[in-house]
């Protein structure tokens, strides 16, 4: 009987690792415990985006000073970039899915439907597929945005696309998006961030 009380107990031990392994990390802050620097931090932040810290940003509070300038470049890259709100969310989206970010999906995939992205090409992108019928800015910000993120650096004859059309700020405001949401999708990952749409993995 001991025995097997033994092996129960191990059984059970094994069966819960995988679930702690998997339990949220970098939990938020409670605002009551805010040191000085956190308190001007979100105080800034409420004051520029009228919610209190949110999503990756109360992750960020661990280290206010990059919350705020994580929060002021995000704020330029997702609403006054040189190529515009609707392409920035389809290069979000792209950036989400090379990371199977689940938090940054769900999060900018209704956005990115309501600012003109099709809905084909956002399911096309949660499968890992090239959308088809894309604009041709769109397949611009696309390939170029898959090629840096996947082969780390970007063809001649992708980046004269991109320029020609965007223009040297554009390409650089382009790169500055993947790298951006690169940056926001490696915290949540790190963090554990729930979410409420989960993507495959890559493999599956």
């Amino acid at each position: 009987m001991r025995g097997r009380i033994a092996a129960l107990a191990t059984l059970v031990s094994c069966l819960a690792v995988p679930a702690l392994a998997q339990s949220p990390r970098l939990p938020a802050i409670p605002p009551a415990s805010y040191d000085d620097a956190q308190k001007k931090a979100a105080a800034e932040f409420e004051a520029a985006i009228k919610r209190p810290p949110y999503g990756p940003f109360e992750k960020l509070m661990y280290s206010p000073e990059v919350m705020v300038a994580a929060r002021e470049m995000g704020s330029y890259l997702r609403r006054k970039s040189a190529i515009g709100t609707t392409l920035s969310e389809l290069v979000i989206l792209v950036t989400a899915r090379e990371w199977s970010q689940d938090f940054e999906w769900s999060s900018h995939a209704p956005i990115a439907l309501e600012a003109g992205i099709a809905k084909a090409t956002v399911d096309a992108i949660a499968d890992g597929r090239r959308p088809q019928g894309m604009s041709a800015d769109e397949e611009i910000c696309y390939d170029f945005s898959i090629e840096l993120l996947r082969n780390k650096r970007v063809s001649d004859a992708t980046y004269e696309r991109a320029k020609s059309r965007f223009g040297d700020k554009g390409v650089l405001d382009l790169t500055s998006i993947s790298g951006y949401y690169t940056f926001i999708a490696m915290v949540l990952n790190a963090a554990r961030a729930p979410a409420r749409e989960k993507l495959s993995r890559f493999p599956d």
